[in-house]
Parts: C-alpha cells; structure tokens; sequence
C-alpha cells in the first residue's frame, strides 16, 4: 500500500467520523428537555428552578429533586399543582402527557406532617382500647366516689366489656400481622381528626354502658345472648375475609385479581357483595347495639354504615372497572340492596 492509498483510508475515516459527530450532535437538539419552576402559591415567591428535567420524569421524581433542596419538606408532604386553586397531581403523573409547555409553572403546597396508614390504624384502634377499660374499671373521678374501682352486677355489662376489648384487639391483630398498606400517609391535623372520632365514641359508650345507672336490655337473655352470637359470628367473619384479602395480588392498593370465598363458610358472603368485611363490621357494631341497647351505641353504628358504604361503593365500582368477569350477582355492602 503506497502512500496515496493510506491518504485515501485516513480521508474516509475522517468523513466518517465527522458524520457521526453530526449525527450525535443533531440527535441532542432534537431531545427536548423541561424546565420546572416551582413556586409559592400565596406569596408567588420561587422555591426552585428545576432544568435538564427527562419528559419521562414523574411527578414523584420531581418531588425527590425538591427535597434534596428543602429536606423538610419530604416527598409524601408534598402537594403539587398546574393551578394554585387546582387538584394536586398524582405521584404517578408523567411530566409529558401533563397539559404544560416545556417550561412550566407548579404550585408547592405543604400538606404538615405525615405519618402513614399502619401508624393511624394503630392510633384508631390503641385508643378506644384504653379509653373504654378505664370506664370498665370505674377508675376515680368519673362516677361518684362510692362507685370507685367498682364492678356492675349486670352480666351484660362484663360481656360487653369483653366484646368491645375483644374487637379492638383483632383490629390491632390485623393491623401488625395481616393487613396491607400502600405508601400513602395522612397529615397528622386529619390522623388528630380520626383519633378524636374513634376515641370519643368509645368515651361516650363505656360512660353509659358502665355507668351505675344502667339498665340492661328489656328483652333480657334473650336478647342479649341472641345479640352476642351474632357479634361473635361477625368478628369471625371479618377476620376470616381479611385473610382471604391479604392473599389476592394487588399493585400498590389496586387488585389485579378478584377475591373469591374459600371453603370457610364464612366467606361465601363474598358470593353477594364485594366487600364482606365492612358487611360484618356493620353487623358487629348492630349487635352490640341490640346487646347493650345503649343509644350512643347505635349513633356509632349508624354512622359507620354510612362511611363504609361509602367506602363499598367505591371498592365495589373499581372491581367493575378493573375487571369484566366481574360476578354481576354481587352488591357493594348489602346484599341484593345496596
């Protein structure tokens, strides 16, 4: 090879590089990049300018950059909106299917301190524990001092004791050992909010179910051990359909498959509503009322028939959404009514 061949390959090598170069170089122009300023929606001021964001960054990614600048403000106390007035986006929202420009504008709200599910279900469930054994016991202070540290001569009184420590201990049970929880959290004002709900309810209860003055069911026996089975049946019940819902798989706290009854008779109500277990939380709450006949008993179960009807509905439309065998037979909570 003389030297006129060797200048030949140098020039094709250097061609052929040089339109590589041209080709990486116009391959970066063409990638779009975002620019994420992030603001205050009261006083307008900017906290951050996040540039060289990937369009295929989420939100959740977006909320990591902003706390590695503010650590106080942890990614799941974080709330960011196109609109100052507008609904928080999703952790899962991706940065280029949102409806902004390259360059764009989000509002930062600090939602407080967060604390997560396992944490309140917990708070709800150690609380109404304690606060109805010390009207149990007739701690000082609560009734007259003649009543102090004094037990009821009425049975129905010790059964109901019973039951009510009974249920909050399964709760906690589940709460350790069977339940699942997604990531999410709840600022601590609402967890206070909860707290006072549950905690005060039990509060109201075990004062006039313990208080000296009680009188117990006018059906007597009969009502109230008629009334006990069924607290009993309905505990089990729930515990029985926890079980079958911690073994069906899910992705975070959507289900990718459908909860079906199992050869334990207790939950074939699933052969009718979609979620058994707030069907037998109701019922347990209906049976203690009818064993105590106590009024504030009663306002408590009312109002959790609402609340998890609501609840039902909700996990009752998602199951319809999700799949299309779904069983058409089944109701949300109520079977065949609701």
């Amino acid at each position: 090879m003389d030297l006129r061949d060797l200048f030949t390959v140098a020039q094709f090598i250097k061609a052929r590089c040089k339109h590589g170069l041209k080709a990486s170089t116009t391959k970066d122009k063409n990638y779009v990049f975002f620019e994420v300023e992030i603001v205050d929606p009261k006083s307008k001021v900017q906290l951050c300018y996040l540039d060289k964001i990937e369009p295929n960054a989420t939100i959740a990614e977006i909320k990591t950059l902003l706390h590695k600048i503010y650590p106080k403000f942890y990614p799941s106390r974080q709330a960011l909106k196109l609109h100052p007035e507008g609904k928080a986006l999703s952790d899962d929202d991706v940065l280029k299917d949102l409806p902004v420009a390259t360059t764009t504008t989000m509002f930062f709200q600090d939602l407080g301190p967060q604390l997560g599910w396992a944490m309140v279900f917990l708070a709800e469930c150690l609380g109404p524990l304690f606060v109805y054994l010390l009207f149990y016991f007739r701690l000082p202070y609560i009734y007259s001092p003649e009543y102090d540290y004094t037990q009821s001569p009425f049975k129905v009184v010790q059964l109901a004791g019973w039951c009510h420590t009974l249920h909050y201990i399964k709760k906690l049970v589940e709460t350790i050992f069977i339940h699942r929880f997604s990531d999410g959290t709840l600022p601590l004002r609402t967890i206070m909010q909860i707290c006072l709900y549950y905690w005060g309810f039990a509060a109201w209860q075990a004062y006039y179910i313990n208080h000296p003055l009680y009188t117990p069911a006018t059906y007597g026996k009969l009502q109230i051990y008629s009334a006990l089975a069924m607290f009993l049946i309905c505990e089990c019940g729930n515990f029985s359909v926890h079980l079958v819902l911690n073994r069906i798989s899910c992705i975070g706290s959507r289900p990718t498959e459908i909860p079906y009854p199992t050869r334990n008779p207790l939950t074939w109500l699933f052969f009718f509503v979609s979620c058994p277990n707030y069907t037998y939380e109701v019922g347990s709450w209906l049976s203690f009322t009818v064993m105590t006949q106590c009024v504030p008993v009663g306002v408590f179960a009312f109002l959790g028939l609402v609340q998890m009807t609501m609840w039902a509905r909700a996990n009752h439309k998602t199951y319809i959404q999700e799949f299309e065998d779904y069983p058409v037979l089944r109701s949300a909570i109520i079977p065949l009514f609701i």
